[in-house]
């Protein structure tokens, strides 16, 4: 659905992107991590076709962002960092201006405006003025308004800034329901654990270079991460959960590690129910079972650090 080739951004001497290569699968939630100046929002800005790039290309669905930007507009939402909002404008006529500038008819743009006010849970602020809304609703507005033309791709800057734990948790749900609905999504933002839970692939960028890209269980191989589960039983029973997990051939070892008992998995799989049936049907009380995973913000230190090569 996102292609992205050989792409660079100069500004005078400075390079904001360098031959960034990068793609992105239709239906995908991709998150999009780096430091500050790194290069994300020159990215997502070429790709909303709002900069030029000074080489390379982009495409989104086979159309070049820059050849083709009218085009390429009707299948993008891009939300910004920080919503611009007109004070003297209520929730609703926000989202009728947006709606008539996407050239929506006139008798189809209420219908739409209902629509995207109930997906984003707005129903109830649909009368306030914009400039009345707390930060949290400020951002659900935004996404409301790159969805009135219901586009196929979303482009998402940091829609979790500054947000409240529930808002945050609100906004992710919204994004887990628009890939429910096929959107395809790119996301950047600094709160990497909750990219860690919605994301399908993550790309991490550092001086306008792609460190890395793909899933989380690719990064686990890239930083040579082993799959274990940890498992924690009664320490009079410990010697005997070790018997039991040695004996499966899903077992490549088992070690211990203060209370808890980690079993290093033969291959991607976490087999965490044929761990606990063994365990239980042995007679062992099982007393935790979670598999260890690395975590995106150890990642993120690692790779922009060079540590991994």
């Amino acid at each position: 659905m996102i292609e992205i080739k050989g792409l660079g951004k100069n500004y005078g001497s400075l390079a904001a992107l360098a031959d960034l290569d990068l793609k992105i699968e239709q239906g995908d939630i991709f998150g999009f991590i780096g430091p500050n100046g790194a290069g994300k929002t020159t990215t997502m800005r070429i790709l909303a076709t709002l900069l030029e790039p000074t080489f390379g290309t982009a495409a989104i669905d086979g159309l070049d962002v820059t050849k083709h930007g009218k085009k390429v507009r009707r299948m993008v939402g891009y939300m910004p960092d920080f919503m611009g909002v007109y004070d003297d404008l209520k929730v609703f006529e926000y989202l009728e201006f947006f709606a008539a500038a996407f050239g929506i008819e006139r008798n189809r743009r209420k219908a739409i405006v209902e629509g995207v006010l109930e997906l984003t849970d707005l129903q109830s602020k649909r009368a306030f003025a914009v400039d009345s809304l707390s930060r949290g609703m400020q951002q659900r507005l935004g996404l409301a308004r790159v969805l009135i033309h219901d586009p196929k791709v979303l482009i998402l800057d940091e829609p979790a800034s500054g947000l409240d734990p529930r808002a945050r948790i609100e906004v992710r749900e919204l994004l887990r329901e628009l890939k429910r609905m096929g959107k395809t999504i790119m996301i950047s933002s600094h709160i990497l654990s909750e990219l860690e839970e919605i994301c399908d692939h993550v790309g991490i960028i550092e001086h306008g270079h792609l460190v890395f890209s793909g899933t989380m269980e690719q990064i686990h191989q890239r930083m040579g991460i082993q799959n274990e589960m940890q498992v924690q039983v009664g320490e009079s029973q410990r010697d005997k959960a070790i018997e039991l997990l040695s004996a499966l051939p899903q077992i490549t070892d088992v070690k211990v590690e203060g209370s808890c008992i980690r079993a290093v998995l033969l291959d991607g799989e976490s087999y965490d129910g044929l761990i606990a049936r063994t365990l239980v049907s042995g007679g062992v009380d099982l007393i935790m079972l979670k598999p260890e995973e690395v975590k995106l913000d150890d990642a993120f230190l690692k790779l922009t650090r060079g540590i991994v090569h």
